[in-house]
């Protein structure tokens, strides 16, 4: 065995004490940031939460002119975080011309979300496992979803719906 290899034998051993005696302060309580969050940016106490048979849970809250779903699936490292909100229900006028001015927007405009299809319904969208997602994120990802739909809802109706 060289040196080196001895050093990093070592060295391995006090990293493993001292992760043994130092509690991990990277453990983040996903249900109590995400509830933090909707917290700051519900209107009129409108935040409801749900456990569904599947598992995991379920928030709804209104901002704005829209309402902002939050699921948790769970809260190991392979679970999601999926945040949505419908901003124009299909079939719509001139889904092409819609269809463009959506993609464009996911380039442009929609940092880590994008616009999608639930249901019959345009939607913006983001969503991301739990494994090393910090608080800033889960606050962002919601923050976000929640800002476009407002902002972008009433516009898209105006112009693409069709009532």
């Amino acid at each position: 065995m060289t040196a080196y290899q001895a050093n990093l034998d070592a060295s391995s051993t006090s990293e493993q004490l001292i992760d043994e005696m130092i509690p991990d302060t990277r453990t983040i309580n996903h249900i109590e940031v995400i509830e933090n969050v909707i917290d700051t940016l519900a209107q009129k106490d409108s935040a409801m939460v749900s456990h569904p048979e599947e598992g995991g849970y379920l928030w709804k809250f209104n901002y704005g002119s829209v309402e902002v779903f939050v699921q948790l699936t769970g809260t190991t490292d392979e679970d999601t975080l999926t945040v949505w909100s419908a901003v124009l229900p299909l079939p719509a006028k001139d889904e092409p011309k819609l269809t463009r001015q959506l993609l464009e927007m996911n380039c442009t405009s929609t940092f880590e979300a994008r616009f999608g299809i639930i249901e019959n319904k345009v939607v913006v969208l983001a969503n991301r496992t739990l494994a090393e997602i910090s608080p800033g994120e889960v606050s962002r990802a919601i923050t976000i979803v929640a800002t476009l739909a407002d902002d972008h809802d009433e516009a898209f109706q105006s112009a693409f719906g069709m009532s």
